[in-house]
């Protein structure tokens, strides 16, 4: 396929968007730093990979039942340098809205692909950048603004290369924004170069790209957006005492931890068949206990007041 040679023309089959197939798959020496938990999962994204957010669900679920046996590392891994190319006849932006449009419908997730037709973004530096500038401040809070800014581009259209844009986002999630500025300026361009660097040393060659690694260094790697139990899967290969963790699955508990979610993360968190969320969901914002985002392709339930 042609469109396989654009990194933001992702494989839905595989779930990768792919920016390069030429790189040696090899793993140096222990490469990650200090583990504080039995695994450690370094996740090589980006803020407008579509299969990214198209793991979702299976990531949050994996952070619920397997948090007290995993340390999620996140790291940027620069898909849209910029649109200095022309490859398989994919040369604009407005050539991905309808494949985005497309993806929204194969993961389930809502996302609005017109993006590309009404304010292209020209890179994914400047909000990756953004990320990691968040991520100086406090990694908690730089999981919720990635979340917050993916938000923004996949379902409400928005140019998240724009400073208004990261800005409002890293308001909403409490960092400082003096200092959000002066290291988005500064230090975490450093920072995502670093990212980009060891990228190529572990040969990402797209995104999502997680990799499982316990304390003698065995990696076990999961490429691409794949069921829950791959990932599941690959932590138990990296600590087979990882013990699954259960939660309450009501409505409250689940947007207590998580205050937004689309209904394919509320089916995969609550147990919820998937063709009664809608409905439930639905019910919870005619009580006044849940606003909506809602797109062409989806919605997005947020509890009240978030």
């Amino acid at each position: 396929m042609q469109e396989k040679n654009n990194p933001l023309m992702c494989d839905i089959e595989s779930g990768l968007c792919e920016v390069s197939s030429n790189q040696e798959d090899t793993l140096p020496s222990n490469p990650f730093k200090s583990i504080n938990k039995p695994v450690k999962v370094v996740y090589y994204t980006d803020p407008i990979c579509s299969s990214c957010w198209g793991i979702e669900p299976q990531l949050r679920k994996l952070k619920l039942e397997y948090g007290n046996s995993i340390e999620i590392e996140y790291r940027m891994g620069g898909l849209l340098p910029d649109w200095n190319y022309n490859s398989g006849g994919i040369s604009k932006p407005s050539d991905v809205a309808h494949h985005w449009d497309e993806v929204s419908v194969y993961y389930d997730m809502p996302i609005d692909g017109d993006v590309w037709l009404e304010d292209p973004l020209s890179s994914s530096y400047p909000p990756s950048i953004a990320f990691k500038a968040a991520q100086i401040q406090d990694k908690e809070k730089a999981v919720l603004f990635l979340r917050e800014i993916r938000i923004l581009v996949f379902l409400q259209k928005k140019n998240i290369t724009k400073w208004e844009y990261l800005e409002s986002a890293a308001k909403s999630v409490g960092l400082n924004l003096e200092q959000f500025k002066n290291d988005y300026e500064g230090k975490a361009k450093e920072l995502f170069n670093e990212d980009l660097k060891l990228g190529k040393e572990l040969g990402v060659r797209g995104f999502p790209t997680l990799f499982f690694m316990d304390s003698a260094g065995k990696t076990e790697k999961v490429y691409g957006s794949k069921p829950y139990s791959s990932y599941e899967n690959a932590i138990l290969e990296s600590d087979p005492a990882a013990v699954k963790k259960s939660y309450p699955k009501n409505w409250e508990n689940i947007f207590s931890i998580y205050p937004n979610l689309s209904a394919k993360e509320f089916s995969e968190l609550s147990g919820t068949p998937r063709n009664e969320c809608e409905k439930l969901l639905d019910a919870l914002l005619l009580e006044g206990k849940l606003d909506k985002l809602t797109t062409k392709n989806g919605s997005l339930w947020k509890l009240k007041n978030k």
